[in-house]
């Protein structure tokens, strides 16, 4: 069994209602979806087990993860006194019924997703539970009031969102406080800087950032999509296309020549840039391999400059980067606006 590295893992405040985290967070979805074929659950187990013996206490899900067999995994590692040792993270809002794609945020799915992931995980209460997606039928004010309900029953304690604009997290922390928004950002996704970074701040919300990473393409570059298998759906986003990937590739070339310099790999150096964006932001790693978990540790030792900082953006600034996030039609915090509470009429 490989041995936990030895950096010891700060803690931080995600937002104002008193959660505390390890200052990295563990992402599961590449465990059991999207990144490819499950991969063995005894080897996921020990790579969790791992990561909480090294400190990491943030575990992150979905329902929609399998669906549901990141869940079920993760109940199998929160085993034998793990649960009360790491804060425990899922989401809900996107289903896949009948082969069709929904996002949902009326009050009876709110609850429902809530009991089934609950009941999934094995647990009474799950610390953080996130809006995945935000329901544009739905007004934000309507699915947060029910995520209220849902802390005064005890079975959460703390809400988040993923993928929202900033006045959908303005609406939603007028009813409830939000705890931490869930967004993508890493070296080449940015765009959350201008307007929903300093929402989240004024308002006292943490910041968990997926993918800081850039979905590991800052660990291997261009190589990285030779070895993606045909169920990955990383080989349908537009960052990874032929068209886009010769000039991704330049971006991660200089990333790779300046951890050269550093003494450190490109992935710890896109990872600790991510961590010197401040002490209210928790990045996220995923990982199905405990070298590459202890790799990623290693960004916490990696200190950089305000001057290297600068020298990194400069690598990928806004026009640089070739390529969506997402492909077209998926639902991003650019489509987040919700109808007015007053066009809601309840069933």
């Amino acid at each position: 069994m490989a041995t936990a590295p030895a950096t010891v893992v700060p803690r931080l405040k995600l937002g104002s209602q008193g959660m505390e985290v390890s200052a990295q967070g563990l992402g599961c979805m590449g465990m059991s979806a999207f990144y490819g074929p499950p991969k063995p659950e005894p080897d996921m187990v020990a790579l969790i087990h791992h990561a909480v013996d090294a400190g990491v206490t943030l575990l992150d899900s979905s329902d929609i993860y399998g669906p549901h067999t990141s869940e079920i995994l993760l109940s199998k590692a929160l085993l034998g006194g793990v649960r009360e040792r790491v804060e425990l993270a899922t989401k809900f809002g996107i289903s896949f019924a009948d082969g069709k794609r929904e996002v949902r945020g009326d009050p009876a799915y709110v609850r429902a997703a809530c009991e089934g992931s609950l009941k999934r995980l094995g647990v009474s209460c799950i610390d953080l539970y996130y809006q995945h997606r935000v329901d544009t039928r739905v007004p934000i004010e309507v699915t947060v009031g029910e995520l209220k309900k849902l802390v005064e029953e005890g079975k959460i304690k703390y809400i988040g969102l993923s993928e929202a604009s900033a006045s959908t997290i303005r609406r939603a922390h007028a009813i409830h406080p939000i705890t931490a928004v869930q967004m993508e950002w890493s070296l080449w996704s940015r765009d959350v800087e201008e307007d929903i970074i300093p929402t989240c701040r004024e308002l006292g919300i943490g910041i968990v950032a997926y993918s800081p990473l850039g979905r590991g393409f800052f660990s291997k570059g261009a190589k990285l999509v030779d070895s993606l298998s045909d169920q990955d759906f990383r080989k349908n986003l537009p960052r990874f296309q032929p068209e886009s990937l010769e000039k991704n590739a330049q971006i991660f070339e200089r990333v790779d020549a300046m951890a050269t310099r550093k003494g450190c790999t490109p992935s710890q150096l896109a990872l600790a840039w991510v961590h010197h964006q401040g002490s209210d932001v928790c990045p996220i790693p995923g990982t199905t391999k405990i070298e590459n978990f202890n790799q990623n540790m290693g960004a916490l030792a990696v200190r950089l400059t305000p001057e290297e900082m600068a020298e990194l953006e400069s690598y990928a600034a806004a026009g640089d980067v070739q390529g969506d996030r997402y492909p077209p039609m998926a639902s991003t915090w650019r489509e987040s606006e919700t109808p007015p509470l007053s066009s809601w009429k309840a069933e």
